[in-house]
């Protein structure tokens, strides 16, 4: 299946069970991915609708439950495509949600540091919060076995002196190892602490890996530009933002003549920090 067949798949999941019509205080209607005392969200998100054909569903979905969704119907399109690329990317690849990032090579460590900080009260009140941290999807690769890596040929044996520490190896692990290729953090919308709880996630494997960064990514269906820029604008923490209906939100933005808000979302995109979801797969090929 064609990237954009699984691309509509994916709306048409979302659309499905996601999205729905709710009412703000003053009985206005509007999807339940805008803000809905903000009025060009509202617009801007039934446009993004009317784009993608969405039924007006009226039923109630609480945040979370909605939040939930997203996180798994987006891992279900990050699986479907990348595993259509696995003669680029070879290797035994697992896709989860919330998994703590301890179950990984580059991050095993904070178990034993939780472990110490939980027994001693002293430490708990100074440094408790946030070691370990549970990113809504992750994407991982098991280690190699040596018959594996020598499919086309010798490269290394259990006698040989050389490779010994790197846990690409299985045989260097006494336990079988995941590797942490990817953290995505999926929100549904945006509002400032979402983002700066995203920001601080990855400023956390940034700085407490042991071995190579993994992919650090957030995914989101917020239609509106400025709430965007709150986690898409500057570099330091995460590669880039994936919006679920980048093309159609623009679309929306046009029909709607909002020149401030088209400006700033071709500004986020030139500067490469703002990627539609299609984007994601391949750029985990990388």
């Amino acid at each position: 299946m064609a990237i954009d067949n699984l691309r509509s798949e994916y709306h048409r999941q979302i659309c499905t069970h996601i999205i729905c019509i709710q009412k703000n205080t003053k009985g206005i209607p509007f999807p339940n991915f805008a803000d809905g005392d903000n009025k060009s969200s509202r617009d801007i998100a039934w446009g993004i609708l009317e784009q993608m054909g969405c039924a007006h569903n009226i039923r109630k979905l609480s945040g979370q439950t909605a939040g939930k969704l997203f996180e798994q119907l987006t891992k279900n399109f990050i699986q479907e495509v990348f595993n259509r690329l696995i003669h680029l990317r070879p290797g035994t690849w697992i896709y989860s949600t919330n998994s703590v990032i301890s179950e990984f090579e580059q991050f095993n460590h904070l178990a034993y540091i939780d472990d110490v900080i939980r027994n001693d009260k002293r430490l708990e009140a100074a440094l408790r919060g946030g070691y370990i941290i549970t990113p809504d999807i992750v994407v991982s690769r098991s280690s190699v076995a040596d018959e594996e890596i020598n499919a086309y040929g010798e490269v290394i044996s259990a006698e040989d002196s050389s490779a010994n520490l790197t846990p690409f190896r299985q045989v260097n692990r006494p336990v079988a190892t995941k590797i942490l290729h990817a953290s995505i953090s999926c929100k549904w919308t945006i509002r400032s602490d979402r983002a700066q709880n995203t920001r601080t996630e990855a400023l956390n494997l940034i700085r407490n890996r042991k071995g190579p960064l993994p992919h650090v990514i957030a995914v989101t269906a917020e239609p509106t530009p400025h709430r965007l820029a709150s986690l898409a604008l500057g570099t330091g923490d995460l590669d880039c933002v994936y919006h679920f209906a980048l093309y159609e939100m623009i679309q929306a933005i046009q029909d709607l003549g909002l020149e401030d808000a088209l400006v700033e979302i071709q500004m986020m995109v030139e500067g490469k920090r703002l990627r539609d979801i299609s984007d994601l797969p391949f750029d985990l090929a990388i």
